[in-house]
């Protein structure tokens, strides 16, 4: 009976006692949320749903992907947990992207041993301006002539293989390497964020970049057309020495902020691991037609490819000189056609060498492509130029001067004096043309230049027009002088 009286009494202790410790978690959570504290935000940013959030897609579970590119800048910490990376570069200088082959045993056979090909860019981060890319970039090829966005350190990257830089796409870079062996490409980015940002009141927001990297292998053609990988990351680029200062700021004012506040943020990385994302979409590497870019022989030739814009068309390049020489081989002479827009009659002309082509007659080339492309072929084939409507010579007054106090200090009173000057050829004989060919031959930017004048009767200065031009002798000669522009930075050129 004691056995019996003792079995329910513990019973109730130990209930007892569950309640207790149940009633005390509950009032603990209590306190700890509440009404005014709890956030639905706050318990949805915990590191456990998190987790859960980025398993949500079945497919990409357990996914090793073949390639991992490693961009050695470190991160900020100025960065929400669940948001991107973002990595802070100085204008100019040399970063390494380390290029990983991260295939399991087995996967892809068919690139053991052979080239892959790897496309960097740098494109914006907003939509908004990735809507108008091409007007963007034209901006600043407009303000900085002769200037790239993005460049290869050649001399200290190891492993790359035939590298190459467009000049029609100015925040492109290419070139081949093998995944077996050590890959380390060092480029440099000379376009800082805040060049596209609009101007209003001074210490505007820079706006973000991405760095993409797209890796493709050869088909059966020799082409580099078939995807394997594409991966990219957020950056801002700042000026020399920029980047650190950034950096050190962010730092400053993470280690101010409470332990709690700390937590929402993510640790700065030494390095920066760029992330899988969809191809870039360009045109040149989907259609069918033979890639003027890289082959399996890895002969040298001009790359031209479209603009990696999605919105707009490649813009067509005229290469000045682009004389098919004797001693092309077949597929440099494929190249040639490709670079003349004759891409149609590639086929036609697959076993033609430089020679073959040279030794066509004008009635063969029409009767092969036509009447209207035939000529147009026999005419690039023989080289043969067009002859410019307007040629004027020019020279500028201070290189006049120059020499003519360089004669006086020298003791040559001879009247004889040597002048270079310039020839300009016009063909739509027009003032801005003009103002593009004078700031091409001053290698500054056409909108420094304000105003152009011719000088007339009695020193009057008399404003170039279209009908002026048109009303020019051919072969003028002229003696440039240059005067600052009183209401902006440009200059006025007066024509003497």
């Amino acid at each position: 009976m004691a056995w019996a009286l003792k079995l329910p009494l513990a019973d109730e202790v130990i209930e007892s006692g569950l309640v207790q410790d149940f009633d005390a978690s509950l009032s603990g959570i209590g306190q700890e949320l509440g009404a005014g504290a709890y956030s639905m935000s706050d318990v949805l940013a915990l590191p456990i749903f998190k987790q859960e959030e980025s398993n949500l897609p079945p497919d990409n579970e357990n996914k090793i992907l073949p390639f991992q590119y490693v961009l050695c800048a470190a991160t900020s910490p100025a960065v929400k947990l669940h948001d991107e990376t973002l990595t802070y570069l100085n204008q100019g200088q040399s970063y390494e992207i380390r290029m990983l082959d991260n295939r399991k045993m087995g996967e892809l056979p068919e690139i053991t041993g052979k080239m892959v090909k790897s496309i960097i860019r740098v494109v914006f981060h907003d939509r908004r301006l990735q809507y108008t890319e091409h007007q963007q970039l034209e901006g600043w090829r407009w303000n900085r002539p002769g200037d790239r966005i993005l460049d290869l350190d050649i001399p200290m990257s190891v492993g790359i293989v035939d590298p190459r830089a467009n000049p029609t796409q100015l925040n492109t870079v290419e070139f081949l390497w093998d995944p077996l062996k050590r890959t380390s490409v060092f480029i440099q980015v000379h376009c800082i964020s805040t060049e596209f940002t609009m101007r209003k009141h001074g210490g505007e927001k820079g706006v973000p970049f991405r760095i993409q990297i797209d890796t493709f292998k050869e088909n059966e053609a020799g082409e580099y057309t078939e995807h394997l990988h594409s991966a990219s990351c957020q950056i801002k680029v700042f000026k020399p020495k920029g980047a650190d200062r950034k950096q050190k700021t962010d730092r400053e004012k993470m280690e101010k902020r409470a332990p709690q506040e700390k937590e929402k943020y993510q640790p700065s990385y030494e390095t920066t691991i760029l992330t899988e994302c969809s191809p870039w979409p360009e045109a040149t590497y989907l259609n069918n037609s033979p890639s003027p870019g890289f082959s399996s022989t890895h002969n040298s030739f001009p790359v031209i490819e479209g603009n990696g814009s999605p919105n707009h068309q490649p813009e067509p390049v005229v290469p000045v000189a682009d004389n098919l020489l004797p001693t092309a081989t077949p597929q440099e002479a494929q190249q040639w056609l490709h670079r003349n827009r004759f891409s149609p009659f590639c086929r036609l002309f697959t076993n033609f060498s430089g020679a073959d082509m040279l030794k066509l007659t004008r009635e063969d080339v029409i009767q092969i492509c036509g009447p209207a492309d035939g000529i147009r072929l026999f005419n690039a084939l023989k080289g043969r130029v067009v002859r410019p409507r307007l040629t004027i010579y020019v020279c500028q007054e201070s290189q006049q001067g120059r020499d003519q106090q360089q004669k006086h200090e020298n003791g040559d009173g001879s009247g004889s004096t040597f002048f270079v000057y310039h020839a300009i050829y016009l063909e739509e004989l027009t003032a801005i043309e003009l103002t593009e060919k004078l700031a091409q031959l001053f290698s500054i930017s056409p909108r420094q230049i304000s105003q152009i004048f011719k000088q007339g009767p009695t020193g009057i200065h008399v404003l170039v027009s279209d009908e002026m031009i048109q009303n020019f002798q051919d072969e003028m000669c002229f003696v440039l002088d240059t005067m600052k522009a009183e209401a902006s930075d440009g200059y006025h050129i007066i024509l003497k």
